[in-house]
């Protein structure tokens, strides 16, 4: 395979395809996939994901953000623009808290891609996804339907827990009745 780690080589920009974690870039085509799943990544947040990525490592200014995004004349509020542009990229890449991003923010300064990208003019081997993965790096959407049966299975909870109550208070009632009936009696 004929790939290399971006360090500031010029076989980084003019290299087709990009490799990190899970993503699989297609330069050309101008495509991001994560585990085979295309994702819907178009515009500013991936023009940001390639600037990152071609100086991994290394402190992207928001001053060369907004020359790569924006051409020279153009009069939109770049801070907003950008912070909005890279949220979008990073919900994109689904990175969470709970999660090591991709993109570092660098107070003051800019961002920076944390990862490790690999850089190839042949497509990489296509890898199967670790069963040890998180469902939702695997298969967003299965992920999504697991989520949505949890949901449906939580919020039936507090009915049954009502119901249940109910059927014992009811129960007790009955029992309390006969009780008392059957030793008023006597």
């Amino acid at each position: 395979m004929d790939s290399c780690l971006l360090q500031d080589s010029p076989a980084t920009a003019a290299a087709r395809y990009v490799r990190f974690g899970p993503f699989h870039i297609d330069q050309q085509r101008q495509q991001v996939f994560r585990n085979g799943t295309q994702l819907h990544l178009q515009g500013k947040a991936y023009q940001v994901l390639i600037v990152l990525l071609q100086k991994q490592g290394e402190v992207v200014t928001r001053e060369e953000l907004r020359h790569a995004l924006w051409p020279a004349g153009t009069h939109v509020n770049y801070d907003a623009n950008t912070n909005t542009t890279v949220n979008k990229l990073r919900q994109a890449l689904g990175e969470s808290t709970n999660k090591l991003p991709y993109i570092e923010t660098i107070p003051r300064r800019g961002y920076s891609f944390a990862g490790t990208a690999e850089f190839s003019d042949i497509p990489f081997p296509a890898t199967k996804p670790e069963d040890s993965l998180a469902l939702d790096t695997i298969d967003p959407d299965l992920s999504h339907q697991t989520r949505a049966r949890n949901t449906s299975s939580r919020s039936k909870l507090p009915a049954t827990i009502a119901v249940t109550l109910i059927l014992g208070m009811l129960l007790g009632a009955t029992a309390a009745t006969y009780w008392i009936s059957h030793f008023a009696s006597q």
